[in-house]
């Protein structure tokens, strides 16, 4: 698994897992459970992960609807 994108704003990352789902790309979101440690005012970030073999298409795609992948 590589890491796609990595955001703040639960927003972006289901538009991208949407976006992702849409083109059968398979990912993973990682870092969803954190609000338990951080009492839910979102300061760490959730990781979108995808298969190395499908990264480069799920980059393309994030790249062709101008999302930013906050790396």
């Amino acid at each position: 698994m590589k890491e796609l994108l990595r955001s703040t704003d639960p927003t972006i990352i289901a538009f991208a897992t949407a976006l992702l789902e849409g083109e059968d790309i398979a990912c993973f979101q990682m870092d969803v459970n954190m609000s338990i440690l951080e009492g839910g005012i979102g300061i760490f970030p959730r990781r979108l992960m995808v298969r190395a073999d499908e990264y480069d298409a799920a980059l393309r795609v994030m790249q062709d609807n101008e999302i930013d992948l906050g790396q």
